[in-house]
């Protein structure tokens, strides 16, 4: 019997034969396409070269594609266990051509790979087209031989693919196999007449040949391209003989692992089997997932993932399992699938302990849900009422974690109905609400990696500003990715999440506390604390000692020289503004800030460049009130009363009907959640590093506060002790002593010019003696040596010296600097009939791997090879003989 994993080898093998390039499968998270929530066919990596937006070295490819279909039109989950051919995951093999073959050889292919290579018999095989096909039916009659009667003609639903509404599309063409009549429905069945697996489609050619406009037109595609699919897992049950796929060893394997767990024989009771071809087809999809990347959550695909790992470990309940198991199983689906998918292998360790934390956490809800569910399913029952209304269904979902499938596959045995659409209606609800909660804080939207936690209802008490330290419960952990998790381990980092926190998150510009967070079973460091909601603080840390766990008591510790480095910046920030309102007027308005330990930076409105002395007044400003040693006020007052009061504040945002107002009084009063000083003394001292401008209107100062003041000074006295220790003066003498040397560094320089005019003078002189006379012309040609760093300037100095010596001639000078050759050229008005300056320099330049250009008179060049020179110089010489023959 063929293996399943042979029949794949042989598919990529028989096309790689056709001048087929075997590119592997691609994600299960289709790149690029946010139309797809998972890939679900073949095509879809290479929908842009279909499109044409995408070129790739090879026209004809062949692949083996994860794919999985949960979720949207393609949504096969209620169906997964209770029939023969459903599944989450499954392998399309496919062959593609980009514009190179077409029909004939599709077909040739097909009909070649699974009569020849897979043995199928012929006189099992049908056919569908498009019922307009006329091409594809002869084709098939030419290219196998089969007769007209085993070719079905169906309709645009049956045998018409398109990529959308408009676009790429085209009829296609089926292949059935005969599975004999013991599987057929009725004596009567027949291919497009029944959906029986009498006839099984095994696989499906398209014939993409046609444009779509949006009117609906159809209009030939210049390059006509072919994307056929053979699900592995159907072609394995007909090669294996069976009339199920969890009959092929793809299952097989798995359900009888899982049958020996639980103590019970596979294939004794429907619901049991049921149950098995559940877990098996759930342990194939939950290992590819996380492999790809996608982990845990409630949002997206992770709340996908989310649902297979909690139907499967309920259906384990109900077969007797009541520990985590599907763990197990996905690390033997490693195990039999790794070879062919490697990722599985690469991310094995991770997903099991992925998979057996979210069966742990779903284990602890769970009895609680289903003993909730049985009792609103009695009181139903005893009303005589037969649907389970919305708000039970999300109150399991909500409260327990229930996905809606779980209680789906509860109540089906009852024959109840789902209000659906109550439920759904509370689930938008809920999301509404977080979005409010979104509205106004300036600093994330729904579409951030917290937008679960948020869209959950998941808040934080902050206590940070009264207390450095404090003990709440750990109610949220993720990894890096945002996906939930039970534990942080040990030289892990992730995100934490506690019920209550001193840490501040990051908003406003000022950035986030760090610090420790310490546990019975663990040490973590926090890197840092973001603030993704307004009611919602996450802690980034990685965990130095032990683990952390969900629901444990944590101690959490704010490193205090952080705070206190920030509240000095923040302090001085607000004193800052104040200060430029002050100096360069009402109009200036904060536009940004950071608010970090080492310094703050604050953008303001302002047209013209910060004078000195304004900066000078700004810092009297500020380091006045830092003396004054003034103590802050801080409020928490209506909105309109601190509007009233004038209090400073970005008025263009929306803030909620209570405000905090920080008020430094006599100096400055504004609408500010972060952290600060008690007394501006602390800021110690205030200085402006830098002011630029960074757009049309706005400023940027950077400035120092407290230690980091004083080690700006600091630094500052060093420099200047130095210079002058270096210039033999006194630091206060700096200024004269820097004058003096530049007075004597211009003296110094035009001697220097002065001494080597007279130099260029004698060299000048021993250059007119080297001309010589080229057929009554005289030419000059010579290598002349320059002084470092004269370049072409220098070499231009040299040819005026020249010319003014040389009445009459064609002068060429060369010169090497800085590794480079530089050319120049002067050629006399009254040669100009038989050549000019650019026409030959552009000859030479080649010479020196270089290029040139200029006027008539008077031309230059540059190039990367020195050593071409002399090449040059030779060159001069035959180019003006030649030019002078003509």
């Amino acid at each position: 019997m063929i293996s399943a994993s042979e029949i794949r080898r042989s598919f990529l093998d028989y096309f790689a034969g056709k001048d087929h390039e075997i590119v592997p499968s691609s994600s299960l998270i289709p790149k690029d396409d946010p139309s797809l929530l998972f890939t679900n066919a073949g095509m879809v990596q290479f929908k842009k070269i279909f499109l044409g937006q995408e070129k790739r070295p090879y026209d004809r490819a062949v692949t083996s594609q994860k794919c999985l279909r949960v979720g949207g039109k393609h949504n096969d989950l209620e169906n997964v266990g209770r029939t023969a051919r459903h599944h989450t995951f499954f392998e399309m093999l496919g062959n593609f051509s980009f514009g190179d073959y077409f029909k004939e050889e599709a077909i040739a292919y097909a009909w070649e790979y699974l009569t020849r290579d897979l043995g199928l018999p012929k006189d099992r095989l049908y056919i569908t087209i498009f019922r307009d096909d006329d091409e594809a039916g002869r084709l098939w009659k030419k290219v196998t031989g089969i007769s007209g009667e085993r070719i079905y003609r169906l309709g645009e639903k049956e045998n018409f693919w398109s990529m959308g509404d408009t676009g790429p599309c085209g009829p296609c063409s089926e292949v059935h196999i005969d599975q004999g009549e013991h599987m057929a429905c009725s004596p009567d069945c027949e291919i497009g007449v029944c959906e029986c697996d009498r006839f099984l489609e095994i696989w499906n050619l398209v014939f993409m040949q046609f444009n779509r406009d949006e009117s609906g037109n159809l209009t030939n595609l210049p390059k006509p391209s072919i994307d056929t699919g053979l699900g592995l897992e159907r072609i394995a049950a007909v090669c294996q003989g069976v009339y199920s796929n969890y009959d092929t060893d793809l299952f097989s394997g798995l359900i009888q692992s899982a049958a020996y767990k639980a103590g019970l024989e596979y294939g004794q009771d429907r619901e049991t089997d049921v149950a098995f071809r559940v877990i098996a087809d759930h342990s194939r999809s939950v290992p590819f997932m996380i492999a790809d990347g996608i982990l845990p959550s409630n949002e997206g695909r992770g709340y996908v993932l989310r649902r297979l790992i909690r139907r499967a470990y309920r259906y384990g309940r109900s077969l007797g399992f009541d520990s985590p198991f599907l763990y197990e199983t996905c690390g033997q689906l490693v195990g039999e699938m790794g070879e062919s998918y490697p990722e599985l292998q690469r991310s094995e360790e991770f997903m099991v302990k992925v998979v057996r934390q979210e069966e742990e956490n779903f284990s602890k809800t769970l009895d609680k849900g289903l003993h909730l569910l049985e009792s609103e399913l009695r009181a139903l029952e005893k009303k005589g009422e037969r649907v389970v209304p919305g708000a039970v269904i999300f109150k399991l979902y909500d409260t327990f974690g229930f996905p809606i499938d779980i209680v789906r596959d509860l109540t089906e045995k009852r024959e109840l109905d789902l209000d659906e659409s109550g439920f759904t209606k509370l689930m938008q609800s809920q999301r509404e609400r977080s979005k409010a909660a979104w509205a106004g804080s300036g600093e994330v939207d729904p579409g951030t990696k917290f937008a679960s936690l948020l869209g959950n209802g998941l808040q934080t008490e902050f206590v940070g500003y009264d207390t450095l330290q404090s003990s709440s419960r750990i109610i949220a952990l993720l990894s890096l990715e945002a996906e939930n998790k039970a534990v942080l381990e040990q030289g892990e980092t992730g995100y934490l999440i506690t019920a209550s926190t001193p840490f501040y998150g990051e908003s406003g510009g000022q950035v986030g506390d760090r610090g420790k967070i310490l546990s019975n079973t663990g040490l973590g460091q926090v890197k840092d604390t973001l603030k993704p909601g307004p009611d919602l603080t996450v802690h980034l840390v990685h965990v130095e000692q032990g683990r952390l766990t969900l629901e444990e008591e944590a101690n959490l510790r704010v490193d205090q020289e952080h705070r206190l480095a920030v509240a000095r910046n923040h302090t001085c920030t607000h004193l800052l503004h104040a200060a430029l309102r002050s100096v360069l007027g009402k109009h200036v308005k904060q536009s940004g800030s950071l608010v970090a330990s080492d310094r703050l930076r604050f953008d303001f409105t302002h047209i013209n460049p910060v004078s000195r002395q304004e900066l000078e007044q700004v810092e009297d400003y500020v380091n006045e009130a830092v003396l004054a040693d003034m103590r802050l006020k801080t409020r928490v007052i209506p909105f309109q009363q601190a509007r009233e009061e004038e209090a400073i504040g970005i008025f263009t945002e929306k803030y909620q009907d209570e405000v905090r107002v920080v008020e430094i009084p006599g100096w400055t009063k504004e609408l500010c959640g972060g952290t600060h000083l008690e007394n501006t003394a602390r800021i110690g001292g205030f200085s402006v590093l830098s002011e630029t401008g960074i757009a049309a209107g706005i400023r940027r100062i950077e400035a120092a506060t407290g230690w980091n003041f004083f080690q700006d000074y600091r630094k500052i006295r060093q420099r200047q002790q130095a210079m002058a220790a270096e210039l033999k003066t006194r630091p206060e003498e700096l200024p004269k002593k820097v004058s003096e040397l530049q007075e004597q560094l211009k003296k110094t320089r035009k001697e220097f010019e002065a001494l080597q005019s007279g130099k260029a003078t004698d060299s000048t002189r021993d250059l007119l003696s080297r001309a010589e006379d080229v057929q009554g012309t005289r030419v000059l040609a010579a290598k002349v040596d320059l002084p470092d760093g004269a370049g072409m300037k220098g070499l231009r100095l040299i040819m005026d010296q020249v010319r003014s010596g040389l009445q009459q001639g064609v002068v060429f000078l060369a010169a090497e600097s800085a590794g480079k050759a530089h050319l120049i050229l002067y050629v006399p008005k009254e040669l100009h009939s038989l050549f000019t300056a650019p026409e030959l320099i552009r000859d030479l330049a080649g010479e020196v791997n270089g290029s040139g250009g200029g006027r008539p008179d008077m031309a230059q060049a540059g190039g990367s090879d020195p050593e071409g020179i002399e090449r040059a110089l030779d060159r001069i010489r035959e180019l003006i003989d030649k030019k002078l023959q003509q």
